[in-house]
């Protein structure tokens, strides 16, 4: 501890939404900060502002003659405003990859202690066209997804979804720009989908699980959620992927399969 002593009196660790010299006992927030977090409490809650978007973009997206997939689950950590913009900026622009794990945590943990969430087995977060990866080095959806993923006790598939186009930052653009923007955009790995489609067992459970799925409920990560748009499209790239890999007697397993998104923030509505 004496060496953290040190480093704190060199060069003070601040809180990262309202600037203020952290304790030595506090950790990327200060204690009042840590008590205002603007929870949203959306875990707890099967339909939400933010589920109710997400859902109303997927019936848009759901093609002639599917009559049925499960309601997609939809929560974030804390509404994105005020100060707390910082926590996902310090993570996607200045690299502050250890308060990105501990949000990512601490989302995971939430998650975990709902009946809607708890059965999720497949956590995958919505990348980004390499060019921005390469450019930056890291996504960090990936660095919340493979937290949430520890504490749900999910498999993390990073390589599962694929930018197959470059974007435009979607920061200017209304809900319609935002949806036609990614329209598309995303498309499954095939390397990574054999992992989840090939030949298995039977779980043994008596739950109905037949062989060729390894996942049942898949849980799609990103830092912040505005309209849902940019999950909406990932989530339509993977049910394309099922009802592909699953044609015939596998079909109504593959419709059983429950796409749903959580993020550390989302805009308030």
């Amino acid at each position: 501890m004496i060496w953290r002593a040190i480093a704190d009196l060199l060069m003070p660790r601040v809180c990262v939404v309202c600037g203020m010299v952290l304790e030595r006992d506090e950790e990327h927030l200060c204690e009042a900060c840590w008590k205002d977090l603007p929870r949203t409490r959306y875990w707890k809650l099967r339909e939400n502002p933010m589920a109710e978007s997400f859902n109303a973009l997927i019936q848009r997206n759901m093609g002639e003659g599917v009559q049925y997939q499960p309601y997609g689950y939809a929560a974030a950590l804390y509404f994105y405003k005020g100060g707390y913009r910082e926590i996902s900026k310090a993570l996607k622009y200045r690299r502050n990859f250890a308060a990105g794990r501990c949000f990512g945590r601490l989302l995971g943990q939430t998650l975990a202690e709902t009946e809607l969430f708890r059965d999720v087995d497949l956590v995958v977060p919505i990348p980004l066209h390499w060019s921005r990866h390469w450019r930056r080095g890291y996504n960090q959806a990936e660095v919340i997804a493979r937290e949430v993923a520890l504490e749900l006790g999910a498999r993390c598939e990073p390589r599962l979804l694929r930018r197959a186009r470059r974007t435009k930052t979607q920061t200017h653009l209304n809900a319609e720009g935002r949806a036609s923007n990614v329209a598309g955009a995303f498309q499954v790995n095939l390397r990574g989908w054999g992992k989840l489609s090939g030949k298995m067992a039977k779980s043994g459970e008596g739950d109905g699980v037949s062989e060729g799925l390894r996942f049942r409920h898949c849980l799609l990560i990103d830092d912040v959620f505005t309209t849902g748009a940019t999950a909406a499209s990932c989530e339509r790239a993977i049910r394309a992927a099922l009802r592909t890999a699953t044609l015939g007697r596998n079909s109504n397993n593959a419709r059983r399969v429950r796409i749903s998104v959580a993020t550390l923030a989302c805009v308030e509505r």
